[in-house]
């Protein structure tokens, strides 16, 4: 018995239920009717101003109008037999994207005028050298002169308290060192007024704490006549100014665009609209009353449905399996896991925008039905573009491009007899088949012809067939990767979850990422298609309390936590009640605790268990997710947080009758891996009785989507209608060491997986705000002989940086490198690139020989020097500038070496004072250096593991083969690029063009790049580059190397992997000028200033065209926005800067 059986109610049976999906294409409508049948489902256009002016309300009266068969007015529908109306709508969310919300103006601290357009820095494509930011809410800023400071340190004796010191809601000591000026306020906000702007945002420094000033500011603007006013300290009182005030920024450009939905919504039904119970799902999968409806708790409202649908009809409270939601649309694609209770995260970035609140953890991947088919750079590439509604996929009859749904149209899953007869310009025409054949005949040429011209080796040209259902393998590799996020990311096994599908696409691709993850069931509910407008029926009415506190976790304490606790669930259940008018609602409470280590920035939301003990649950989920705990750190409590949760009347389940046999209704010709164009039956779901058994592979058609069942599956009707199917074991699929085109794009997404699943894992386990927040980090995959064969995009220096300091290690170690052995290093001299960023080592054993290596590159904060942080001004040699390794076992015979470690950060402290005129120190912040440094040992473990995984699968010498092949195929990427490129600008046959930059001090940085088109080969000539300076602005090789890979992959402008490919080094570059390339390093802390101008004078398409536009776009944000601090030291060698002193003084 499921979770829908367990909570069904009786209803009356007179009245009309209403779950609606407001989408922004279409609107779904299921609804429960008195009467047989006992429901109605309704598809309507969610924009069509030529038939109605509102689509949910016109579905309620078409169903009205059938079951009753009363004429129904549009703008005057009847009320008295509708006893609740529910909706999930992506309204808010089409206005953030399209940027269509109110004029709003945002009032903050003065100082912080442009502190939310700053923002953290982040640039989803790095290789992107159009850099478009996303557009501002706000109209404009108004600065406030107020300011409080959080006064930690008045334990001593000898310091005295400050007067004015007042306590904060969290219990930190506040001191006001600028009250509000009530004038100014006034006078600034009247001038905002009557600019015609009736929304402000206020988000004041620390108000998460001391509230006082917000609402004074609010008190102020109401009085003025705003009539929107979204004060950060009451929509979510959490730390951190940027997303605590982006957050109020999309309360106040949102909530009045849904306020003036609402009543055009409403304005169209009887005077009895109000006695209807309207409610609306928000972000956390909770529904919340009409009136209560907001901006900032809207913004996955429409997908929220979907989830509480698939968890409430999936999950089973005997067996307690795991669920993976899988909602595949025209678009996109969602995926969610479901355990018991809705897993929430409370930043999530949309549109370019941070918002702080509890949100369904929803991961979004660009690949849906009408994802783009392409062949690019020897790759199968499927989205992220889309052919979207219009002009929509080939088949469309709208010349649209080859999209997912014609590569299953063309292999017989789609079925034209079967899908509605509306394209053509007459709109009654089915899917063009033709068409899809054409266009796939016409890519299949190209394909081969590709492959026949760059393959050393005979290529077995490729059908039609294999090409079309090559792209599906792709999709679904594509599709894969959020999943393993979710699930082995976080430290669980994909293959023990259930795959709960639905969507319109979702059912033809279910047994096939089920199967790639290692799933044995998935459920299909009976209305899949329509799942998110389904799920709404089975919702509960939520009301959530939250207050920031600051506490350290200890039994003593717990005590006054509780009580708090308490006194919000009062609160909660009170808001509770008075929201669904019904005093005897049944409420139960989840009580969370926001936990985290001393010290560290990852805290987790704690569910209160059955003793109360959240310190053995956060200590047990910690592990789970990050492999280990921090030992002797003390816990602190952020946030208490009170779930409030009302049980309303839910969707009845109707049984369907029992019927054993199934007839099929037709045979497809459909094509399936491994066994080719099969005679496939195909059934109709309304033809299926409970306990149908169909054997693989079959079809089933449903009125909203299509399930493929394949070879080896077994599905079977429930007494529900819904479907299971058991996924079988399948033989392995050989795969030789030959090149095929099909698995070589979906190496390259496993190849690339493992290195983001690394990063990943590296970001939210490290402590540091540098990596966590300015994600000053990366992390790769490299072959045998420390070849780079992935890494992710995370930092441009230090990409492709990373494989001189793994060779160099491979070359320095040798075979006293043993297994389960993990290194550290940071010295330029081994391949580093500036000292903070600290590089950890572990290679991947198999049989006893090292088959791969994984890296973790991260900056610390500090590792001592002359001065905290990083780029001391007035270092002249490394030693000034703190800790240099150059190659340390951090990791031996499975133990952590902190010892050692804590020796080596320490150790410049220890030099003699004469080696610089400045003291220096060792590492100032050691326990968060050894937290970060385990945080990268966990996620290189990350890396073997996935590593161990994809041998298992294929075998080491299959994977050995595509790490070359994938390297092989950038390398051809970049040589085609640099064909074009010489050609495109019509240089000779061999030519040479060269480009000049200059430091700060007028050093020359010189380039000369010669390009044969004959070969597609470059050489990156530095000669002519000055000698290292006496300061810190010199560059290791790595970062020369880094920049050079950058700049060509920028230069090829498609998705393809970055690895060694970009760069054979042996051919194509040569380092002379001894500004970058030195054997013994001198001072690098200022490493980026020259990778800076690497990066730009290698770019000589930018002398081909408007040399100087595109050079400050890489000059001023490509490189710096990402690597603003530098530090690093280095013992004194021979070839020292004291030898070199008259060059530069």
């Amino acid at each position: 018995m499921n979770t829908h059986e367990a909570n069904q109610k009786e209803r009356n049976n007179n009245k009309f239920r209403f779950s609606i999906d407001r989408g922004g294409t279409f609107t779904d409508i299921y609804a429960e009717v008195p009467g047989k049948p006992h429901n109605r489902v309704v598809k309507l256009l969610s924009v069509d101003p030529g038939n109605y002016d509102d689509a949910p309300r016109e579905g309620i009266r078409r169903i009205l109008e059938e079951v009753t068969g009363r004429k129904i007015p549009k703008n005057a529908v009847e009320t008295q037999d509708i006893e609740w109306i529910r909706m999930g709508t992506t309204i808010a969310t089409n206005a953030l994207l399209e940027r269509k919300g109110e004029r709003m103006a945002f009032v903050t601290t003065r100082g912080f005028l442009d502190v939310l357009e700053i923002g953290n820095q982040a640039r989803p494509d790095i290789f992107d050298l159009a850099i478009k930011k996303p557009e501002l809410l706000y109209d404009r800023v108004v600065e406030i002169n107020e300011r409080v400071q959080i006064i930690n340190n008045y334990n001593h004796k000898d310091m005295e308290m400050p007067s004015n010191v007042v306590e904060g809601v969290t219990g930190e000591k506040v001191v006001v060192l600028q009250a509000v000026d009530v004038e100014e306020v006034k006078r600034k906000l009247e001038e905002v007024y009557n600019e015609g702007i009736r929304s402000i945002a206020v988000a004041l420094l620390h108000s998460y704490t001391f509230k006082d000033h917000e609402h004074q500011i609010g008190d102020i603007a109401k009085a003025i006549g705003f009539t929107q006013i979204s004060l950060s300290s009451e929509l979510m009182p959490m730390v951190r100014l940027v997303p605590r005030g982006q957050t109020a920024c999309v309360d106040a450009y949102l909530t009045p665009l849904i306020k003036k939905y609402l009543q055009g919504f409403t304005s169209g039904f009887d005077s009895n609209i109000d006695k209807v119970n309207i409610s609306f799902m928000m972000s956390d999968g909770g529904l919340c009353p009409m009136q209560s409806f907001n901006g900032f708790r809207s913004i996955v409202s429409g997908p929220a449905g979907g989830v509480v649908g698939y968890a409430m009809t999936t999950w089973n409270p005997d067996t307690h399996q795991p669920i993976i939601g899988f909602d595949m649309g025209g678009t996109s694609t969602d995926v969610s896991r479901y355990a018991g209770t809705y897993e929430h995260v409370f930043d999530t970035q949309i549109a370019g925008v941070t918002i702080q609140a509890p949100q369904l953890d929803i991961n979004t991947v660009a690949a849906g039905g009408g994802s783009c088919l392409k062949f690019s750079n020897g790759l199968f590439l499927a989205g992220p573009e889309s052919s979207g509604a219009h002009p929509g996929p080939t088949c469309y009859r709208k010349g649209g491009p080859l999209s997912i749904t014609d590569a299953n149209l063309l292999l017989g899953r789609l079925l034209p007899e079967f899908f509605p007869k509306i394209f053509g310009k007459t709109e009654d025409q089915g899917l063009d088949l033709q068409a899809t054949q054409d266009a796939f005949h016409n890519l299949t040429q190209e394909i081969n012809a590709y492959y026949g011209s760059h393959s050393d080796k005979d290529h077995r040209p490729l059908s039609v067939d294999e090409v079309a259902c090559g792209f599906l393998r792709v999709a679904n590799e594509t599709m894969c990767r959020p999943i393993r996020s979710l699930t082995e990311a976080k430290g669980y096994d994909s293959s023990t979850h259930i795959l709960s599908c639905f969507g319109g696409a979702g059912g033809q691709h279910a047994c096939a990422i089920a199967r790639q993850l290692g799933m044995k069931t998935v459920f299909i509910h009976r209305y899949a298609g329509i799942l998110s407008a389904y799920g709404l029926g089975l919702a509960d009415l939520v009301v959530e309390t939250q207050e920031p506190w600051a506490q350290v976790y200890t039994a003593q304490n717990l005590q006054g936590i509780l009580l708090k606790v308490e006194e919000l669930k009062t609160r909660a259940a009170h808001r509770l009640r008075e929201q669904s008018n019904a005093p005897h609602i049944l409420i139960h409470h989840e009580v969370f605790l926001n936990l985290r280590y001393e010290g560290t920035d990852t805290a987790m939301m704690t569910l209160q268990s059955n003793d109360s003990d959240f310190e053995a649950t956060f200590v047990r989920e910690y592990k789970r997710e990050y492999g280990f705990i921090l030992q002797g750190r003390r816990i602190v409590v952020d946030d208490l947080r009170v779930r409030a949760v009302g049980t309303l009347g839910k969707i009845t389940l109707h049984n369907i009758g029992k019927k054993d046999t199934a007839t099929p209704q037709t045979y497809a010709l459909t094509y399936f891996e491994g066994l080719g164009r099969h005679k496939t039956p195909v059934y109709t779901l309304e033809t299926l009785g409970a306990g149908s058994t169909l054997e693989g592979p079959c079809i089933i058609i449903d009125k909203t989507s299509t399930i493929i069942v394949e070879k080896d599956c077994r599905a079977q009707v429930s007494e529900y209608g819904d479907i299971y199917i058991q996924v079988g074991e399948q033989a392995p699929t050989s795969v030789s060491t030959a090149l095929n085109v099909i698995q070589l794009s979906v190496f390259s997404h496993r190849f690339m997986s493992i290195a983001e699943q690394m990063g990943r894992t590296l970001q939210r386990t490290a402590v540091s705000t540098n990596i966590k927040e300015r994600l000053d980090f990366s992390c790769a995959l490299f072959g045998p002989s420390g070849d780079l064969v992935a890494n992710a995009p995370h930092l441009p220096v230090h990409l492709g940086a990373m494989q001189d300091a793994v060779r160099w290690q491979i070359r320095h170690l040798g075979d006293t490198w043993k297994e389960n052995e993990v290194l550290l290093s940071n010295h330029p001299a081994a391949g580093g690139s500036h000292l903070p960023d600290m590089t950890v080592i572990t290679p991947v054993y198999r049989d006893g020989k090292p088959v791969f290596y994984v890296a973790s590159r991260g900056h610390h904060a500090d590792i001592g020097g002359i001065s905290p942080g990083s780029m001391p001004p007035f270092s002249k040699s490394l030693v000034e500038e703190g800790a240099a390794i150059q190659s340390f076992k951090l990791v031996k015979d499975g133990s952590f070496q902190e010892e050692g470690v804590t020796q080596l950060l320490m150790a410049p402290g220890k030099l003699p004072s004469h080696v610089s005129e400045h003291p220096i120190s060792g590492t100032r912040i050691l326990p968060d250096n050894i937290s970060d440094l385990k945080a990268q040992v966990a996620a290189n473990q990350k890396g073997v593991t996935l590593v161990g995984e994809l041998i298992h699968h294929y075998g080491l010498e299959v994977v050995h083969a595509y790490m070359h092949h994938v390297q092989t195929n950038a390398e051809t990427a970049v040589r085609d690029m640099l064909k074009s490129l010489s050609e495109s600008h019509n240089l000779k046959e061999v030519d040479t063009l060269t480009a000049q930059d200059y430091m700060d001090d007028g050093s020359v940085i010189a380039l000369r790049l010669t390009i044969d088109r004959r070969d597609g080969s470059a050489i990156f000539d530095f000669t002519g580059t000055e000698q290292e300076v006496l300061g810190n602005t010199n560059a290791p090789r790595a970062v020369t190397m880094s920049a050079v890979i950058y700049s060509l992959r920028c230069l090829v402008k498609k998705s393809i992997p970055l690895n060694q490919g970009h760069v054979p080094v042996s051919s194509s570059h040569r380092c002379r000028g001894r500004r970058q390339c030195f054997d013994e390093p001198k001072s690098d802390g200022c490493d980026i200033e020259c990778s800076q101008s690497f990066g730009s004078v290698s770019r000589l398409h930018e002398q081909l065209y408007l040399w100087r536009r595109n050079y400050w776009v890489l000059r001023n944000h490509c490189w710096r926005c990402w690597c603003w601090t530098y530090l690093g030291w280095s013992p004194r060698h021979s070839s020292s800067h004291d030898q070199h002193s008259h060059h530069r003084c």
